[in-house]
């Protein structure tokens, strides 16, 4: 287990836990009440933690190397019952936008969603979770299918950004995320947005108009990071902290400014301390929501879905 530095206390806990049990296992001398009390003082200090998180804090956690990326959750929450499909039909296949059909309990659902990579040769297979157009084409051909044979979209959310090469502006990345969010507007079935990781500008965006747009608990949404924020206001990465306090972009936050439906829980700790728990309030989260979604009239369900977002933001005519 890798630890922020804010987490250390816990790391300096659970090494004395481990010494403990070694100690037990090897000497046969009954350590349970040691045992029990190092456990309890984790988890008090997990929770002293997590109550007094920085909006920095949390963009640290929700890039947490050992937090759970799509594929995980897809896997998880389809007890493997995945079919992934590849290639927009243009261009390529981008590996950074993953998706495909998958069941969630007796429900077929179309899965889409950005994938970061589990070590370093797979974070450059997969760009670092920044797709090109050819990945928000795939996943607009997917929405498509999905409308075409009536099942609903659950869209999954973790990306530091859409890719800003040289050769992505060429193949249209602006004009491939305007037309997923024209498409998803109007999209014909439900569609649910969970940001599990990072939500990054217009990258996390192009697959981000939904019917419900939930956040975990320990990421962040916003239209720039905040080191980017910091590079273009203070030109300096050192008051990242700074700049992460002012975007406002924690799910408190978005979720009092009315830019999200609601915010998932996670384990004590983050996500990455227990990633089973964390896959199962998520699917718990997606039933919940869906079969109230897939109750309304598709004419109604599309009027709410653009009546949502036109009501976002303060302007003066």
């Amino acid at each position: 287990m890798d630890y922020l530095d804010f987490e250390l206390p816990v790391k300096e806990l659970e090494d004395q836990l481990l010494k403990a049990r070694e100690v037990e296992k090897d000497s046969g001398v009954d350590m349970t009440k040691s045992i029990k009390d190092i456990e309890s003082k984790i988890k008090k200090t997990r929770l002293e933690i997590s109550k007094n998180l920085t909006p920095w804090q949390r963009v640290q956690l929700s890039r947490h190397p050992q937090r759970p990326y799509s594929l995980a959750y897809i896997d998880a929450l389809t007890n493997g019952r995945f079919i992934e499909l590849h290639g927009d039909r243009h261009v390529k296949d981008d590996k950074a936008m993953i998706g495909g059909w998958g069941m969630i309990e007796d429900q077929p659902v179309m899965f889409i969603g950005q994938q970061k990579g589990v070590n370093t040769k797979m974070r450059q297979y997969r760009n670092f979770g920044m797709p090109n157009p050819e990945g928000y084409r795939k996943a607009l051909r997917l929405m498509k299918m999905a409308e075409k044979f009536n099942r609903p979209v659950v869209c999954l959310i973790d990306t530091p950004g859409a890719f800003p090469g040289l050769e992505a502006e060429e193949r249209g990345q602006g004009e491939a995320i305007a037309k997923n969010l024209m498409t998803m507007a109007v999209l014909k079935v439900p569609i649910i947005c969970i940001i599990i990781g990072e939500g990054a500008s217009g990258g996390a965006l192009g697959i981000g108009v939904g019917d419900k747009v939930l956040m975990l608990e320990n990421t962040w949404y916003s239209v720039i990071s905040p080191e980017s924020c910091s590079s273009i206001l203070w030109r300096s990465w050192d008051y990242k902290e700074r700049a992460a306090e002012a975007l406002k972009l924690t799910a408190d936050d978005m979720y009092k400014n009315k830019l999200i439906d609601g915010i998932i829980k996670e384990p004590l700790g983050g996500a990455h301390t227990n990633n089973q728990e964390m896959f199962e309030i998520v699917k718990a989260e997606i039933l919940k929501h869906l079969p109230k979604l897939q109750a309304l009239e598709t004419e109604k369900l599309i009027d709410k879905r653009i009546q949502k977002f036109s009501k976002m933001g303060v302007y003066k005519d």
